[in-house]
């Protein structure tokens, strides 16, 4: 009997769930007001565009405060609040607010196409 040979998949593609509608809204909405992010530069952080525009801006000690080998809390916030799951993931990976701000301005842009659609 032939053998049946089975494509390859990518990790990506086989473990990453299609980003509904309501998932974006759900990863951009607003965080409930006792749910907010208290920036160290008093800032307070309500959604993903706010997080956005704050490390966009934020000085690069502000961030190292909130990410470092003890603390992520921009992470642990997008993960926990904002329910965003390969946000939070990526997040975890930067190294700088650069690269912070890169990749919270690419999901952004994308959850946003949702949207649209």
């Amino acid at each position: 009997m032939p053998r049946t040979i089975k494509p390859k998949t990518t990790k990506s593609s086989a473990s990453a769930p299609a980003i509904t509608r309501a998932k974006a809204e759900k990863s951009l909405a607003k965080a409930p007001q006792d749910r907010v992010f208290w920036s160290n530069d008093g800032r307070i952080l309500t959604d993903m565009k706010e997080l956005m525009d704050a490390l966009a801006n934020m000085s690069d000690q502000n961030f190292a405060y909130h990410s470092n080998a003890m603390k992520k809390d921009f992470s642990n916030w997008v993960r926990d609040i904002l329910e965003d799951e390969k946000l939070a993931e990526d997040l975890e990976k930067v190294a700088n607010r650069e690269q912070a701000a890169k990749v919270v301005e690419e999901r952004y842009v994308f959850l946003t196409s949702k949207l649209e659609k």
